[in-house]
C-alpha cells in the first residue's frame, strides 16, 4: 500500500492503542490498516467509491458501503473510542450536524482538512482566482469542496456547537511544522488536524 498521507501520519499519534475506531470516508483502507498495524485497533471504514470498498476488503478491513450526508443513524452513542474524518469535513453538505453525530457516537474525533485561510489561498483570491495548492489541487469546477473554511473559522463552529478542542495541529503536505506555523496557524498551517470532545461547560 501507498506510503500514508502527511495527516493520517500525524492523527496516529493521537490514537490510543487497542482502540475501536471509525473512519468516515477511509478511501482504500490505509489509515485502517496503519492502525492495526501500529496501534493494534479494531474498527470499520465508512466509504460510498466501489473501487475503494473492494481494496479495503483486499486488506481485511470491515467496510461499510455508505454516504455520509445520510448521517449515522444506525451507529449506538458511544459505539466508538475515535470517529476519525480526514479531508472530507469539507466535502459535506452538513458539516456541522455530522460533526454532532460523530461525537454522539464517539469519545474523542479527529477531523483534517485544508485550511482556507493559508497565505497562498489568499493571495490567490487577492489576485482573482480561487486557489490552487497541494492542499487544494482541484479547480473550482472540478472540486468536491463545498464548504472550504479556515482555522478561526472552524473554531468559531466548535464554539457554537459547544466542542471542546484537545489538541490542535497545522502542518503541510509534507508533514513538516515549523516556528511561523506555530506563530501564525491560520495564515501558514495548509492542513489542520483537530481532536475533539464534547464540552462539558
Amino acid at each position: 500500500m501507498a506510503s500514508l498521507r502527511t495527516d493520517l501520519v500525524l492523527l496516529t499519534e493521537w490514537i490510543e492503542p487497542g482502540k475501536h475506531v471509525l473512519d468516515l470516508g477511509c478511501g482504500n483502507g490505509a489509515l485502517l490498516v496503519h492502525l492495526r498495524e501500529k496501534r493494534q485497533i479494531t474498527g470499520y471504514g465508512l466509504e460510498i467509491d466501489d473501487h475503494n470498498i473492494t481494496q479495503c476488503i483486499q486488506s481485511g478491513i470491515n467496510v461499510i458501503q455508505t454516504d455520509l450526508d445520510k448521517g449515522l443513524s444506525d451507529f449506538e452513542a458511544g459505539a466508538f473510542d475515535y470517529v476519525v474524518m480526514t479531508q472530507t469535513l469539507q466535502a459535506i453538505r452538513h458539516p456541522g450536524k455530522l460533526l454532532q453525530e460523530m461525537l454522539r457516537i464517539g469519545r474523542e474525533v479527529i477531523v483534517t482538512f485544508p485550511n482556507f485561510g493559508h497565505w497562498q489561498a489568499r493571495l490567490s483570491l487577492a489576485l482573482g482566482h480561487m486557489p490552487l495548492s497541494r492542499a487544494l489541487p482541484n479547480h473550482w469546477y472540478d472540486t468536491p469542496n463545498i464548504h472550504l473554511c479556515t482555522l478561526a473559522d472552524f473554531e468559531d463552529l466548535c464554539d457554537a456547537l459547544k466542542i471542546e478542542i484537545l489538541q490542535r495541529a497545522v502542518v503541510d503536505p509534507a508533514h513538516k511544522s515549523s516556528l511561523l506555523m506555530r506563530l501564525l496557524p491560520n495564515l501558514m498551517g495548509e492542513i489542520a488536524v483537530y481532536r475533539l470532545k464534547k464540552s462539558t461547560k
